[in-house]
């Protein structure tokens, strides 16, 4: 396993690599040079002249004659690798400051919501699969298809409006100057309402193929209670799809939540990221990206992993 471990990490650098390529090109090619924005309208030349020499945006994009490595992308290069984003344009604050600041605030909405709507799925689609083919099936398939179709804002404006400003059971908007859990618990709820349809959906096809197999008729026939074959044998052998899917997210909660964390005026990475977009500052905006496709390669190199800790019959010799 060593050995394919040590592959797989090699096999990330040019994925790297392509990362960084390609937020340069969206970001410093693409976007243009942004350095009359930063300073106002009113700005002087010799003003955005500086604004140029201190991001370095009055150098050669890729090929530098006099000096090869004295360029905008291999000034990229290092300072991406070394995760320097540089400071924002809009306040002059460290980017990396704010990513540390607004991370405690998504992952305090994501990783609750993240875990309970992975018990709550699985633990329906188990029982959906168990009683697949009657009324209760089908009515818990009406409903996530209805829950599937309902937009994802349509369950904030519900949340907020009844739960949170008619009803008074939740605070309809954070406040930034307090963590109490008070502030998450109408966001952790409209997340996870609105993801369980697609859910419950894509785990009870899982547990129908494994429900169908040899093992589970052999069970019942031993004599072994429902939920003892459901919860130890069918759970047990459907964890490779589960896996998968689990721990491919997990990179995201990271990034946070764009449309809860931006109408409930959370501060973590997603209403960081959306404010980033809008103002044009592309120093955030590729922090975040770079900081995601690490995450997501690390990840999917553990999905591989935790394959063969739940099938010994999966090696990568």
């Amino acid at each position: 396993m060593l050995s394919y471990i040590i592959r797989r990490l090699l096999y990330t650098i040019p994925i790297v690599f392509g990362v960084m390529l390609l937020t340069f090109v969206l970001f410093n090619v693409v976007g243009g040079d942004v350095s009359d924005q930063i300073a106002g309208r009113a700005a002087s030349a010799e003003t955005i002249a500086e604004i140029r020499a201190e991001y370095g945006w009055d150098k050669p994009l890729f090929f530098n004659s006099e000096d090869f490595f004295d360029t905008q992308f291999f000034n990229h290069l290092k300072n991406t690798a070394t995760f320097n984003f540089g400071r924002s344009w809009a306040d002059r604050e460290r980017v990396i400051d704010k990513i540390k600041r607004g991370a405690g605030y998504s992952l305090a909405l994501t990783v609750p919501m993240f875990f309970i709507s992975l018990a709550i799925s699985v633990c329906i689609s188990l029982v959906v699969a168990f009683f697949r083919g009657t009324w209760f099936d089908t009515a818990v398939m009406l409903l996530c298809v209805a829950g599937m179709s309902i937009p994802y804002l349509s369950f904030i404006l519900f949340g907020q409006y009844f739960l949170g400003f008619k009803w008074g059971l939740f605070p309809v908007y954070f406040w930034p100057d307090h963590f109490p859990v008070q502030y998450y618990l109408l966001p952790v709820l409209v997340g996870v309402v609105s993801g369980l349809g697609g859910e419950v959906r894509f785990y009870r096809t899982v547990m129908l193929d494994e429900m169908r197999s040899d093992y589970v008729r052999t069970a019942f026939a031993k004599g072994l209670g429902t939920a003892s074959v459901l919860f130890k044998h069918v759970l047990k052998n459907a964890m490779i799809p589960i896996i998968t899917q689990v721990v491919l997210a997990i990179p995201f909660l990271f990034l946070g939540s764009l449309l809860l964390e931006r109408f409930f005026g959370i501060p973590g990475l997603g209403y960081l990221f959306i404010g980033a977009i809008g103002s044009r500052d592309y120093q955030i905006v590729g922090a975040i990206t770079y900081i995601g496709a690490i995450l997501y390669v690390i990840f999917d190199l553990l999905t591989d992993i935790c394959y063969s800790l739940v099938d010994p019959r999966i090696t990568f010799d």
